[in-house]
């Protein structure tokens, strides 16, 4: 098919958060509360098992109660979405209650995130050859700053979020959405993303699927240039 226009998830696609120790690390820093070294390693590895860090590992332990009926509709509004994430975090013990908010406020700083590498190449050359761009995310924030604060958000023509449609990937809405507001067909469109089931969404409504590994962003260096190719 000619392909038009791209649509690309956002988390383990054209980029990655920072590792549990990273994330942890930050936070305790700006809070002025040093915590011994292996404390700090064994807390980041509970914040791991259980989930609590967004576009990180999902939980390797039961969902405690109050989160587990939200786990599946964390990406339809803002609120719910940190309900649930500082929810998986209060179950590791911290040095300050507080640091359950601020780790959750970190993960959505650009710091938190890095571009694969070939991220920005791709988003270009798409961009050269008048293909329209959009970022197609379940997602429960603005992640436009993070783009921004990357110097990927030039070619990027439309950010369609599931928290501002109050529906998530796989719901072929989210992605009729997208390729509406980029004036293509789904036809004419390709779907670039990590997860199978969430992005393979874009099949019902006709568009072409390509799919990518999550991997740690030094183990994936050109992940995304095959899709340079299926543009054509």
């Amino acid at each position: 098919m000619a392909i038009k226009g791209v649509l690309f998830d956002f988390s383990g696609t054209l980029f990655r958060i920072e590792s549990s120790e990273s994330w942890l690390r930050a936070v305790l820093t700006a809070a002025g509360l040093p915590l011994p070294e292996t404390e700090l390693l064994s807390a980041a590895e509970e914040l791991e098992a259980v989930g609590a860090l967004p576009g990180g590992a999902a939980p390797s332990r039961p969902l405690p109660p109050g989160v587990a009926e939200l786990w599946d509709i964390r990406d339809r509004s803002a609120e719910l979405h940190r309900a649930t994430y500082t929810g998986l975090s209060r179950q590791v013990t911290l040095p300050d209650p507080g640091l359950h908010d601020a780790l959750y406020d970190r993960h959505s700083t650009p710091d938190a995130w890095r571009p694969y590498p070939d991220a920005l190449e791709v988003l270009e050359a798409l961009c050269e050859r008048g293909i329209a761009v959009a970022v197609v995310s379940n997602i429960g924030w603005d992640l436009r700053p993070v783009f921004r604060g990357h110097g990927l958000d030039g070619c990027v023509g439309t950010y369609v979020l599931s928290y501002e449609h109050g529906i998530q990937k796989p719901d072929p809405r989210l992605f009729a959405t997208a390729c509406e507001a980029l004036g293509v067909a789904p036809q004419d469109t390709l779907m670039v993303g990590d997860d199978r089931r969430a992005d393979g969404g874009a099949a019902a409504l006709g568009c072409g699927v390509h799919f990518v590994d999550h991997l740690p962003v030094a183990q994936r260096p050109d992940g995304l240039r095959p899709v340079l190719d299926l543009a054509g």
